[in-house]
Order: C-alpha cells, then structure tokens, then sequence
C-alpha cells in the first residue's frame, strides 16, 4: 500500500492575494482618478465660467452657477471689433504652413542623417542634436533684425517660412529614430529596382514614416498654434492677428473687465486643437512610441 503525501489547501493564500491585488487597484484608481481631477480642474472652470454670468465669475470659483447665460459668446465673438473666427482662420493658415513645412524638410533631413552617408555626418547631427538645448531667446535678436531686413515683419512668413528650412530639431531626430528602425534590405531592394536616393526617399520610405509624421504634424500644429511670443513680435496689424493675439486684444480693446466674453473665446480657442488632438490621440500615441524605443 501507497502512502500519499497530504494535500495542502491553498485557497486561502490565493483569495488573500486576489484581495491584495484588488485593494492595489482600486488605491491605484483612485489616486489617478484624483490626479486626473486636479490637472482638469483649470478646464472645466474656463468652461463652466464662460456660462456664467461675470459678476458671479469670481464670487465663488469652486460653486456651480445658478443660470447658464450664453451672453458672454455672444459678446465676445465681436468683442474685438471684427468676427473671433478671422483670428481662428488666421492661426489655422500660419499652423497649416508650418506643418507641411516641417514634414517635408524634417523628413528629408533625417532620411540624409539616417541614410546617407557624406562628409562631417555625425559633427552636422551632433550640431543639430545641440539646437535643441539653446534657448529661442537666444536667437530672438538675430532673427528679428533678419527678418526685418527682409521685410518680413508684420506678416506670417517669420512663422512660416523657416520651417521649410527644417529648424525644428526635435522632430528632426525623432524621425532618424524612426527610420533607424526600418530595415536597410528595403532600401536595397528599391535601389534594385532602379529607384535613386530621392525616388527612394518620396516612394518608398516617406509612406513608411507616416506613424512620425503624424506625430510630427499634430505637435506642430499644437505648439505653433498656442505659441503667442513669436506670433506677438512679428504680428501687429490686428487683421492678420492669431487666436493667441485676439484673446490679448481683446482685454485691451475692452479696457475692462470683461472677464466672461474672454473667456468664452477662450473655450472657443481651444476648441480646434482639442479636435485634432482627439481625432489622431492614437497615432500620436503610436508614433511617439514606435519612434522612442528604436536605437
């Protein structure tokens, strides 16, 4: 006769560790919970006070209002003396320019540092990785008296134009990550086939970049399209003035306190970047990861 060792019960040490589990959850959702709360609370103010009537604005900031009044978009689309939507249009067409500007030239420069090969390459990516570090007030000056000579200012071309010159190093290297990441073999495989280093580039690995690109046009088109210190040093005529302008002008055009109808077109103002941040939150999220974890 068999002796059989006995059984020892471990169901007990299971549901300890499943309730564990749960109790690390449940503490971890609600922390995030309450961060998310805190970091969203600026937000759902701005909205909730801009249907709120003004002399209430202030009164208690963390109680909800009695009436919702649309008075204040009513008053702040005209506020300034002309439509808030020519400030959207105007900010919309500098942030176009900027995005196709800078996946053409962005694009290009990083296939040369990823894929070609010519003289002083890693001194010329190394001077570019440096760019990153100095600070745009350094350049503020030089930049001006540039653009001045050239009879710039007082127009979008500063905002524009330099970014066809690929400037942003940033971008620049997140796209030698990405690329760094597609196999050799496939631009073997079009030099085969008779494909140049262009045809290459434009045919071939341009349409393999698009998780980048995308990421490069919606960081672009958010940064440049709350960028307010640059808009306001080479901007002056009010007709050609940004989202970021508008809300500036019209405090000033007010000379008051009009505190709702701003900050009803505040909410307005964010409305765009908002969009396209919601409509391509995956593929930003996708290339910013395909992009990092390559070496």
């Amino acid at each position: 006769m068999t002796a059989t060792a006995p059984t020892r019960d471990v169901t007990p040490a299971v549901h300890r560790s499943g309730g564990r589990r749960r109790r690390a959850a449940i503490l971890r959702n609600v922390l995030l919970t309450a961060g998310a709360l805190v970091i969203i609370y600026p937000v759902l103010w701005l909205v909730v006070a801009s249907f709120t009537p003004e002399n209430a604005i202030f009164s208690n900031p963390l109680a909800m209002p009695t009436e919702l009044v649309w008075d204040n978009y009513a008053e702040g689309w005209n506020g300034t003396g002309r439509p808030f939507g020519v400030y959207v249009i105007n900010s919309l067409i500098v942030c176009g320019g900027a995005v196709i500007g800078n996946i053409l030239t962005c694009s290009m420069a990083a296939y040369a540092f990823a894929r070609l090969t010519f003289p002083l390459k890693k001194v010329a990516f190394a001077v570019m990785l440096a760019t990153i570090m100095l600070p745009a007030q350094v350049l503020l000056i030089p930049q001006f008296s540039l653009f001045r000579t050239l009879g710039w200012v007082d127009s979008y071309l500063p905002l524009i134009v330099p970014k066809f010159l690929a400037v942003d190093a940033f971008f620049i290297f997140l796209m030698v990550q990405f690329l760094r990441g597609i196999p050799l073999q496939i631009d073997e495989a079009a030099r085969i086939d008779g494909c140049g280093p262009i045809a290459t580039y434009w045919r071939v690995l341009l349409p393999l970049m698009s998780p980048a690109l995308v990421t490069t046009a919606i960081f672009t088109f958010i940064w440049t399209y709350d960028d307010f210190f640059g808009q306001l040093i080479y901007v002056s005529s009010p007709s050609k003035f940004t989202v970021s302008l508008g809300l500036r002008a019209f405090l000033d055009s007010t000379g008051a306190s009009a505190y709702g109808a701003l900050l009803a077109m505040s909410v307005v103002a964010i409305v765009p970047a908002l969009v396209i941040f919601i409509l391509f939150q995956r593929r930003l999220v996708a290339g910013l990861t395909t992009s990092g974890i390559k070496g």
